[in-house]
């Protein structure tokens, strides 16, 4: 009679205002702080800290949102967002930040972007094959390479004068 379908919508933890927590929190989905947490958060979805909430924790996370204040380092692999009424004191390593004016950020910022997979397949695929030589391309081809600077050179003296 009823169907079982699977969720597709991933439950979030919420810390409510005046909850106040302490430890390590892992999570595969989203969390909200509108409380006090204080430890380290290892989150594979969204972060949100609320405009009430306070963060005294190390981050990593997708994606982070902070409204209220977060003292502590951030590691995340999307986009961080400080709105204007956000705090964030601690260092990022992020993807992508936003931060909105009247926000305060004290810390360090460093971004980078993930490796793309077909840099890996270029390597892979540059590999010699079984019974090729595997010496480097330039002591294979060190004559050529050396003849061709100085057939260069010479032309150049020659047009000088």
């Amino acid at each position: 009679m009823f169907k079982e379908s699977k969720r597709t919508v991933s439950a979030e933890t919420v810390i409510g205002l005046g909850t106040h927590v302490e430890g390590k929190l892992v999570s595969e989905n989203g969390i909200r702080i509108e409380g006090e947490f204080r430890g380290d958060i290892d989150c594979k979805g969204d972060v949100i800290i609320g405009e009430y909430g306070v963060a005294r924790c190390g981050i990593i996370a997708r994606d982070l949102t902070i409204s209220g204040r977060v003292y502590g380092d951030i590691v995340v692999k999307g986009k961080m967002t400080i709105t204007a009424s956000g705090q964030l004191h601690g260092n990022v390593l992020a993807h992508a930040m936003l931060i909105q004016d009247g926000a305060i950020y004290n810390g360090s910022c460093r971004m980078e972007r993930a490796a793309e997979p077909r840099t890996r397949q270029l390597q892979d695929s540059a590999e010699p094959a079984a019974g090729q030589s595997q010496l480097p391309l330039q002591a294979k081809d060190a004559p050529a390479a050396s003849t061709g600077v100085a057939a260069a050179a010479k032309e150049k003296a020659r047009q000088a004068g």
